[in-house]
C-alpha cells in the first residue's frame, strides 16, 4: 500500500498505460523526496510522460484517487514547490523540443523542459535571446522558471519571466487542453477570472494590499494586480489582458504547460565591464547600490564576505577570485554597457568618481571581456558555496527572497539584522541590490529544536517587516511550502480568498500541486531533518574529519542541481547524467540516496544497500563534483568508501578483484608480453577473455609493451654518461602501473624531453598508485599502498625536487585521496609531497615561468593541435598549464575541445553493461569533435583512458603531451 491507500494494482496498470516511464519503487521516491529547498516529502510515484496523451491519463488517474499530481522541471525550487506527497511529473526528459523560432517577430516556441542556456545556445545564429538570466542559468527550464516567475540578475532592465511569455498551453485539471495568450482566452476560466477583477471592491483590495508598484520583483500569491493593469481595464494600459501573465508565478498549481511562446530580444551590446566596488560594510555596499543605479546598469549584484571566504576553499571558485583584494565585507558587481567603448569608459570613470566623491568603496577594479562570466560564475555558485560550512548549522533559505523599493533596501536590511541579533544570528546577505532584493539567509541548524523554533519566529517577523514597507515576500523564487503560511497575512484575508478562488476556478479538485500558494501547511513542518535528529557517525578508511563525517559531506549537497550539465553548458559534472538525462544518474541523487540511506537504515553496516548501489552505479568517479559541485560534494570519494563496506557485506566479486589487481596481473604477463598480446589481440581468445572478465565484446583491450618503462630506464642510466655537471635541477618520475607496462613509449619520450631541456631524471623504486583500488572501492588495500609510498618518497621530495607523474589518475592521488587515506602520524609528510608533486604539464609550465624553457629550444614548424583535457586534471589541477605549454613552439595552434569526460573512466568503459553509456558520452562532444579533425592535426590526451577511448571511437590515435613536446624538439 502507497499514500493515500491507493493499491498497487492501480499503480502498475498506470505504469502499463503510459508511453514514457513511471516508477513507484522506494529508491525513485526517495531522489525526488526534495528540491533545492528545506523540505522532504516522499511522492507516491514518479512519472517521465512521453506525451500530452500520457498527462492525460496522469490527471485522470489523479481525479479518480484522489492524489495529486506534481509537475517538476530542473528541481532547483527554493521553496519546497516541486515536493509533495502525490504523483511527481518529471517534464525534463520529454518536454525538451525547440519547436520554433520566427526571427522577425522575435518569438519562439518551446516545451517546458528545454534549459535557459540551451534555449540561447540554439538562438545564437538568430541574434537573438531569452532575457529572464536566474542563477540556476546551465540546468534551469523554461518550464520551471514560468511556474516561479523567475527574474535574475539583469532583471533591472529585463524584468521577471512574465515579462517574456506571449502564451502558454496545456492541460487544465479536467484534462481540457487551453491556450492562453493576449488574443485567445475564450473559455469561462478568462470569464470567472474578469468576473473577480471587473468587481470594483476587489480591484480595491488587490491595489491597497499587494507590494508597491515600484517593486519590479513580485509574487505574492497570484498575479491579480497585474492583469488588473491590462489595457483590458485600465484605459492608460498598452498591457493587453493575457491570462498567461498569472500562470507565470503559479507553481504548478493552476494547469499542466506544454507549450510556452517566448519574446525574445536582440543580443545586447558586446560592450559592457564589470565595476566591482570593494566596500568595507554590507550598509556601505547599499548606499553605493543606490548611487550605482542612477547609472542604468545592466545588474547590480552584491557578494559579501561569507560568499567571499567560501571561494577561497573551492577548487573551481579559487580561479575566479582574481577581481577581489584583500578582506572587503562586500562587493558590489555593478554591469555597465554602452554603444561604444568609449562611452562605456566613460560612464565606468563617472560612476568611480562619484562614489569617491561620496566616499563609498575603497578599491573599484573593471573586469572586462572573457573575464565578466568568471565573475558572474563566482556570485551564482553562491547558493552551493553556502553549503559547504562544515557542521549541522548552514545558511537557511526561507526569507532569502524578500523584496522592497530599492530606496528602502538599507533601512529594511538594517531592522531585518535587528531581527536577526535579537535572536543571537547573523545571516549572508547576497544577489539583486540594484532590484531591491537581496537573497538573506541566516545560519541555523533545522536539526536542533531551538532553531527549529527561531526559524519559524524569524520567518515571521521579516514576513512583518516585508508588510511595514509594502514589499514582496517572493522576489522571484515563489511563495511554495516556505511563505505561503503567510500570504494571508501580506495581503489580508479578502485578497486572500481572491486566491483560493482562483484556484478552485483553474482546479475544483485540488488535484495540481496542493498546499502550494494557498491552503499551504505549517512552513515549519516536513521539514528535511527531523527535530533533535542527531547525525549518524559512521566509521571510515577514508577520512570525513574536514567534513564532520561521510553523512555530512552527503548532507552538503542542497539540491541546487549544478550537476544537471550538459554537453551544451560544457563542464565535466557529471558524464553519466549528460549521457543519460536521468535524475537518478546526477550527483544530487547520489548524494541523496547516502543521506537518506545512512540516515535511516536500522543496519549495522548501512552501506550494506541494494539502492545505494543502484544509483552509484553510474557514477564514473570522474572527480567532476569535487571541482564544479560549489558544495565539493565529492561523490567519488563516497561511492569509493560505499563499495568496500558494501563488498565487506556481499563479498568482493571476481570483476571487481581482476580489475583492481591489474598491476599484479601486468607484472604476471609481462614476462611473457607477445603471448599476451596475441591473446588480448586474436579475436577468438579475446571474446573469450572478455566473456570471462564481463567486459564489452566491442571493447578492444590494452596490450601490453615488450618491456616494462623501469627495466628501460636502468639500461638507460647505465648507459647514459654522468649527468652534466650544470643542470636545470632534478626531478623525481613517479613509474605509474599504465606507464609502466601499457605506454612505455610515452614514459620513454618523457625522460627524454627532459633530459633535453637541461633535467637530472630520477625513478626511485616505489609502489604502484593504487588507482585501480581505489576506482573499485578496496581502500584498505589503497590505504597501505598510499603509506608505502609515502614513506618512501617523505625524504626524496622537496622543493627544489619535485616529484612529477605521466598519468594524470595516477599522480593525483598524491595530492587528493592519499591524503586522506593515510594515518594522521604520516599526514604532514603526505602533505609536503603532495604540495610539491605536479602533472609534467604543471611542472614545465612552471619552468616556462621561470624562462628555463623557451620556444627557441622548439620546431617553428606549423601544426594544429586538438586537446582533450583528463577529467581528473580538469578537477584537481587546470588545463591552463596544458595549454601553455603546447602552445609554446611558435606554430603550435593549439585547440582545447570543449568535451567533459571521455567516457571510459579506467574500467568503466570496458565493462559490458556500462558499455553503452561509454560511449554515448564520447558521442556528446569528444568522438564528433575528432572525427571533424583532418589527418594533419594531432590530437593531444593525457590520460591512458581518454587515449584508448578515442581509438575505440574514431579510430585515430590520441598523443600524451610528452610525446607532442619530445618531437617538436630542436634536435
Amino acid at each position: 500500500m502507497f499514500h493515500l491507500n491507493i493499491p498497487e494494482i492501480e499503480l502498475q496498470k498506470l505504469q502499463s498505460q503510459l508511453e514514457g516511464e513511471f516508477f513507484f519503487d522506494d529508491t525513485m521516491r526517495r531522489l525526488y523526496a526534495t528540491d533545492a529547498s528545506v523540505y522532504r516529502q516522499i511522492p507516491l510515484a514518479v512519472a517521465y510522460p512521453k506525451n500530452t496523451e500520457d498527462l492525460k491519463k496522469l490527471l485522470a488517474f489523479a481525479r479518480k484517487h484522489k492524489t495529486s499530481l506534481i509537475p517538476r522541471t530542473a528541481g532547483t525550487s527554493l521553496a519546497g514547490q516541486v515536493v509533495g506527497t502525490g504523483i511527481v511529473l518529471d517534464m525534463s526528459r520529454y518536454f525538451t523540443k525547440i519547436i520554433e523560432v520566427n526571427r522577425q517577430e522575435k518569438w519562439c516556441i518551446v516545451e517546458p523542459g528545454v534549459i535557459r542556456n540551451d534555449l540561447n545556445a540554439y538562438l545564437q545564429p538568430y541574434a537573438l535571446f531569452f532575457a529572464p538570466e536566474t542563477a540556476t542559468q546551465t540546468r534551469a527550464m523554461i518550464g520551471g522558471m514560468v511556474g516561479n516567475n523567475s527574474c535574475g540578475s539583469n532583471s533591472i532592465i529585463y524584468g521577471s519571466t512574465r515579462e517574456h511569455v506571449l502564451a502558454v498551453k496545456g492541460l487544465l485539471a479536467d484534462g481540457r487542453e487551453v491556450c492562453f495568450s493576449a488574443d485567445e482566452y475564450p473559455n469561462d476560466i478568462a470569464e470567472k477570472i474578469i468576473q473577480i477583477l471587473q468587481n470594483p471592491k476587489n480591484q480595491k483590495l488587490i491595489r491597497q494590499n499587494f507590494p508597491k508598484a515600484s517593486i519590479p520583483r513580485r509574487n505574492t500569491g497570484y498575479a491579480l494586480d497585474i492583469l488588473l493593469n491590462s489595457s483590458l481595464f485600465s484605459s492608460e494600459s498598452q498591457e493587453p489582458f493575457n491570462l498567461a501573465k498569472l500562470i507565470c508565478g503559479s507553481e504548478g498549481t493552476l494547469m499542466l504547460i506544454t507549450e510556452l511562446k517566448l519574446n525574445l530580444l536582440d543580443l545586447p551590446s558586446a560592450h559592457k565591464a564589470l565595476v566591482c566596488i570593494h566596500t568595507n560594510s554590507i550598509d556601505e555596499a547599499l548606499r553605493a547600490n543606490l548611487l550605482a543605479v542612477q547609472y542604468n546598469p545592466s545588474a547590480c549584484e552584491l557578494i559579501d564576505h561569507y560568499i567571499l571566504e567560501c571561494t577561497k576553499t573551492n577548487i573551481q571558485q579559487q580561479q575566479n577570485r582574481f577581481f577581489v583584494q584583500g578582506n572587503p565585507q562586500a562587493i558590489l558587481a555593478v554591469e555597465l554597457f554602452a554603444t561604444n567603448e568609449a562611452e562605456l569608459q566613460a560612464k565606468i570613470q563617472a560612476m568611480i568618481a562619484h562614489l569617491q566623491k561620496e566616499n563609498l568603496g575603497y578599491h573599484f577594479p573593471v573586469v572586462a571581456g572573457e573575464d565578466i562570466a568568471k565573475v558572474w560564475a563566482l556570485r551564482n555558485a553562491g547558493l552551493g558555496l553556502l553549503s559547504n560550512l562544515a557542521g549541522d548549522a548552514k545558511p537557511v533559505c526561507f526569507v532569502e527572497d524578500t523584496a522592497v523599493d530599492v530606496q528602502d533596501l538599507p533601512e529594511y536590511i538594517s531592522e531585518f539584522n535587528e531581527i536577526l541579533k535579537k535572536y543571537g544570528k547573523y545571516s549572508v546577505h547576497y544577489a539583486h541590490a540594484g532590484t531591491g532584493e537581496l537573497h538573506l539567509r541566516p545560519i541555523l541548524n533545522l536539526k536542533d529544536t531551538e532553531d527549529r523554533k527561531v526559524f519559524r519566529a524569524i520567518a515571521q517577523e521579516t514576513a512583518e517587516l516585508v508588510k511595514k514597507y509594502k514589499g514582496s515576500l517572493s522576489g522571484e523564487h515563489g511563495d511554495g511550502r516556505v511563505r505561503g503560511e503567510f500570504i494571508k497575512m501580506m495581503v489580508g484575508e479578502e485578497c486572500y480568498e481572491l486566491f483560493r478562488k482562483v484556484k478552485r476556478i483553474f482546479d475544483p479538485e485540488n488535484v495540481l500541486n496542493p498546499n502550494k500558494i494557498v491552503d499551504t501547511l505549517p512552513m515549519d513542518t516536513d521539514l528535511r531533518y527531523e527535530a533533535g535528529q542527531k547525525t549518524r557517525q559512521i566509521p571510515t578508511i577514508f577520512s570525513f574529519e574536514k567534513e564532520q563525517g561521510i553523512l555530512r559531506l552527503a548532507e552538503k549537497c542542497n539540491g541546487s542541481g549544478d550537476c544537471r550539465k550538459t554537453e551544451i553548458t560544457g563542464g565535466t559534472m557529471c558524464p553519466s547524467y549528460m549521457a543519460t538525462r536521468n535524475e537518478k544518474d546526477t550527483t544530487r541523487a547520489r548524494a541523496n540516496i547516502l543521506r537518506e540511506i545512512l540516515t535511516h537504515s536500522p543496519k549495522a553496516n548501512p552501506f550494506d544497500s541494494e539502492q545505494i548501489k543502484e544509483v552509484m552505479d553510474l557514477c564514473l568517479s570522474c572527480k567532476g563534483c569535487k571541482a564544479e559541485c560549489p558544495s565539493n560534494v565529492d561523490v567519488g570519494k563516497m561511492k569509493a568508501e560505499f563499495l568496500q563496506h558494501y563488498y565487506d557485506a556481499k563479498g568482493l566479486p571476481f570483476r571487481t578483484k581482476l580489475i583492481a589487481n591489474f598491476t599484479k596481473s601486468s607484472q604476471l604477463a609481462s614476462m611473457f608480453p607477445l603471448i599476451y598480446n596475441f591473446v588480448v589481440q586474436n579475436p577468438f581468445t579475446s571474446k573469450i577473455l572478455k566473456k570471462i572478465a564481463g567486459f564489452a565484446p566491442e571493447r578492444s583491450l590494452p596490450t601490453l609493451h615488450t618491456f616494462t618503462l623501469r627495466n628501460w630506464f636502468d639500461k638507460h642510466k647505465r648507459r647514459k654518461q654522468e649527468p652534466a655537471s650544470k643542470t636545470l635541477g632534478t626531478v623525481l618520475l613517479f613509474c605509474d602501473e599504465f606507464t609502466n607496462y601499457n605506454d612505455v613509449e610515452i614514459g620513454i619520450k618523457t625522460v627524454e624531453l627532459l633530459e633535453a631541456l637541461g633535467y637530472e631524471v630520477k625513478m626511485p623504486l616505489c609502489q604502484e598508485s593504487g588507482r585501480t583500488y581505489l576506482s573499485k572501492g578496496l581502500l584498505r588495500k589503497a590505504k597501505q599502498i598510499a603509506e608505502a609510498n609515502v614513506r618512501i618518497f617523505k625524504d626524496l621530495v622537496s622543493e627544489n625536487v619535485p616529484l612529477l607523474g605521466i598519468e594524470p589518475s595516477a599522480i593525483l592521488s598524491f595530492r587528493d585521496e592519499y591524503l586522506d587515506l593515510v594515518d594522521k602520524n604520516m599526514l604532514a609528510h603526505a602533505q609536503q609531497i603532495a604540495q610539491n608533486t605536479f602533472l609534467l604539464d604543471e611542472f614545465l609550465a612552471k619552468e616556462i615561468d621561470k624562462g628555463n624553457i623557451r620556444a627557441e629550444q622548439f620546431t617553428e614548424e606549423k601544426k594544429i593541435l586538438k586537446l582533450h583535457g583528463h577529467c581528473h586534471q580538469k578537477a584537481l589541477s587546470s588545463l591552463v598549464h596544458t595549454k601553455k605549454v603546447l602552445s609554446l613552439p611558435k606554430n603550435y595552434q593549439m585547440h582545447l575541445i570543449r568535451s567533459g569526460c571521455c567516457g571510459m573512466a579506467g574500467s568503466f568503459g570496458y565493462e559490458k553493461e556500462h558499455y553503452e553509456v561509454s560511449m554515448k558520452i564520447g558521442e556528446l562532444i569528444l568522438f564528433p569533435e575528432i572525427r571533424k579533425a583532418d589527418n594533419a592535426t594531432i590530437i593531444v590526451a593525457s590520460g591512458t583512458s581518454c587515449r584508448h577511448q578515442i581509438k575505440d571511437g574514431t579510430g585515430k590515435k590520441a598523443y600524451h603531451l610528452a610525446e607532442v613536446m619530445w618531437q617538436a624538439l630542436k634536435r
